[in-house]
């Protein structure tokens, strides 16, 4: 009966009261953080690092910025960032750009603890410690602990499509923004060329639940996935979202026809 009582929306392609969704999603990555990287690789083909290594591309980050890496939990957009930045500032070593590494922060927020655990774990193993530049902080995206224009980039890599109210985070990220910061989206989206996208179906609705069941025990997270990319809005309705949200210069670009795109805005 409580199904009669509150708004509905996707989980995959069943419908389902929206306070229940962001408890299934969560169910769905406890189930497989500790896989989630190596099925990454597996279902992309390891391309997934070329997206990142373009999304950051895209963000041009510099030594003292503050970013915020939404859903990010496992750090693989963080650490992006920090090599980059790290990459930059040896440059400014060599007399080419002002020197201010030490003022860079990096949050990494993300709503799944056992995520967050894994990114920890990952940052250990690569020689950050917490509080030295990186920061790993549970939290909601339609409802984040950061102050008004705190931050002069936001990403968020895979993740919008499994929030329950896109246009929330996506104010949200307005929201925690400095002027002239830049917002940026990688997620999964739709494929337009004919005989590509019928390969590319039978392979997201035949292989990836299949090997999601192999190499994660969870057939049902995987086939969760499918459905929710085929659910989020296309390219263009997202990018008008995102203007809605109050960005300006909103663009996207399509990678392997269309199989992921990074949307982009300014806040200005």
């Amino acid at each position: 009966m409580a199904f009669l009582h509150s708004h509905a929306t996707s989980f995959g392609y069943k419908q389902v009261p929206e306070e229940q969704k962001s408890k299934l999603v969560g169910n769905v990555f406890s189930s497989v953080a500790s896989s989630y990287d190596l099925m990454n690789d597996l279902m992309s083909v390891g391309l997934h690092r070329l997206w990142k290594d373009r999304l950051i591309s895209k963000l041009n980050p510099f030594p003292g910025m503050k970013h915020l890496d939404v859903a990010g939990g496992t750090g693989d957009v963080a650490f992006r960032v920090l090599e980059r930045i790290n990459s930059v500032s040896h440059r400014a070593m060599q007399g080419t750009l002002p020197y201010t590494e030490e003022d860079t922060q990096i949050y990494v927020c993300d709503i799944n603890p056992n995520m967050l655990n894994v990114g920890k774990k990952r940052a250990s193993e690569r020689g950050y410690k917490e509080d030295n530049f990186l920061s790993w902080i549970q939290g909601d995206a339609e409802a984040l602990s950061f102050e008004d224009g705190s931050m002069d980039g936001y990403t968020i890599a895979f993740g919008i499509r499994n929030v329950t109210h896109i246009e929330k985070a996506l104010s949200e990220a307005y929201r925690v923004l400095k002027r002239g910061g830049r917002f940026l989206c990688l997620e999964l989206s739709h494929v337009d060329v004919p005989l590509f996208k019928e390969i590319y179906d039978v392979y997201s609705f035949s292989v990836i639940p299949a090997m999601g069941e192999l190499v994660a025990g969870d057939r049902q997270s995987y086939q969760y996935l499918v459905e929710s990319v085929r659910r989020f809005p296309n390219q263009e309705k997202f990018a008008q979202m995102i203007q809605e949200a109050g960005f300006a210069r909103v663009e996207y670009e399509n990678l392997v026809g269309g199989v992921v795109a990074i949307h982009s805005g300014l806040k200005l």
